[in-house]
């Protein structure tokens, strides 16, 4: 990338930067509420200049294996109260695309994540409107993260 390119993303990206997760909030066409990964959830998401991106988060107080080798159930705990994807990024207007390159969900690694996004001072909510194929209903998630304060 050259250097004008970079200085131009820079200076115009207002996604740039490592965000903390506040919010995780997934609302069906029904109405029905739910906070899959608790009221206080952890994570972050970061997206550089040089348009790589990446985003780990969990449900607050995850149980523990009870040994470095944990069983089936705890192995299914641990994977359903997270997500983890990286790759590079690429943002239009109000849009954000994910190009997924490693995925803790191997079905979303080569795939483009399309997302809504709207950043009002330090917060940024990413949000998108997707059927979910376990219930087959219209399904809206919003995720809402807080800028970190750079240390540089």
């Amino acid at each position: 990338m050259s250097a004008s390119k970079l200085s131009l993303m820079v200076d115009t990206n207002p996604l740039l930067g490592t965000w903390k997760l506040k919010a995780y909030v997934v609302t069906t066409a029904a109405g029905e509420r739910a906070t899959p990964y608790g009221e206080n959830p952890t994570g972050y998401l970061s997206y550089s200049a040089d348009g790589r991106m990446q985003v780990i988060a969990t449900a607050k107080g995850r149980i523990a294996p009870a040994s470095a080798a944990p069983s089936e159930n705890e192995r299914v705990a641990l994977y359903d109260t997270m997500f983890a994807y990286a790759g590079t990024y690429s943002v239009k207007a109000d849009k954000v695309i994910h190009h997924v390159d490693i995925s803790w969900n191997e079905t979303w690694t080569g795939t483009d994540q399309i997302r809504l996004f709207e950043v009002s001072g330090n917060t940024l909510t990413v949000t998108t409107r997707i059927t979910d194929p376990a219930n087959g209903m219209e399904t809206h998630y919003a995720v809402v993260w807080e800028k970190i304060a750079s240390t540089c």
